[in-house]
């Protein structure tokens, strides 16, 4: 294996993190089947306690992505069907606070306002919404689940994995959309799947090329300055 210079390297991996984002809209251009599995692959390299390795992995294609697509917008599209569904476990806080209330609703709005789609148009935010379903028409999409009988330490974990995935993707010019909408139908996705009991529901993950051409994929989120959540001690 070629060995890489340090500063070259360090060029390959910073542009690989600061490019990461979460894209809304896909170009229908196939990944290649090795592709994914190379990506996979090295997401598995993520450290995990005692090397537990608590990661599993669908991954959905063509009429196979299709029909869980299906079942999933018509479960989201009919009212009294999405309410029978909740989430397994709380993604979010239960009761909102400052400062995450406020950047939670300013990516909220920075996105609407992009698709032009104001406060008060449910029906728009409710289709907007609904294109977590299709997997953003990405052409390769990915269910996580993990064994219920590990523990909050697992989860960190997999977040590990989540993220090795993503800068893997990047480095191939691919571009990903973590999901955890996918939670609250975890019913339909265990049946669909044919999910052991002993598995839950994680998130899913949109994996493609990114349309250039969408107006949502624009939005450009904010981070921090370290001096707001960093402290040094000497």
């Amino acid at each position: 294996m070629t060995q890489i210079p340090a500063p070259e390297m360090t060029r390959i991996v910073d542009d690989a993190l600061r490019s990461r984002r979460s894209v809304r809209a896909f170009l229908p251009t196939p990944v290649p089947r090795e592709t994914v599995m190379e990506i996979l692959e090295l997401a598995s390299r993520a450290p995990s306690g005692s090397n537990i390795q608590p990661w599993r992995v669908t991954v959905l294609e063509g009429a196979a992505k299709d029909e869980l697509v299906k079942r999933l917008q018509a479960a989201h599209d009919d009212p009294e069907m999405s309410k029978s569904h909740v989430e397994e476990y709380a993604y979010y806080p239960r009761q909102w606070v400052e400062p995450y209330q406020g950047r939670r609703r300013k990516i909220g709005w920075d996105l609407y306002g992009l698709l032009g789609i104001g406060k008060a148009d449910k029906l728009q935010m409710h289709r907007q919404h609904g294109r977590n379903y299709r997997f953003f028409d990405a052409p390769v999409g990915m269910i996580f689940t993990i064994d219920r009988v590990l523990e909050q330490g697992s989860w960190l974990d997999y977040g590990m994995f989540l993220q090795n995935l993503m800068i893997a993707a990047r480095a191939r010019g691919l571009d990903t959309c973590p999901q955890a909408a996918f939670t609250q139908f975890h019913r339909i996705i265990a049946e669909y799947l044919a999910l052991p009991p002993e598995q839950m529901v994680v998130c899913g993950m949109s994996l493609g090329y990114e349309d250039k051409t969408a107006v949502e994929n624009q939005l450009a989120t904010e981070r921090e300055p370290l001096a707001g959540w960093v402290t040094f001690m000497e």
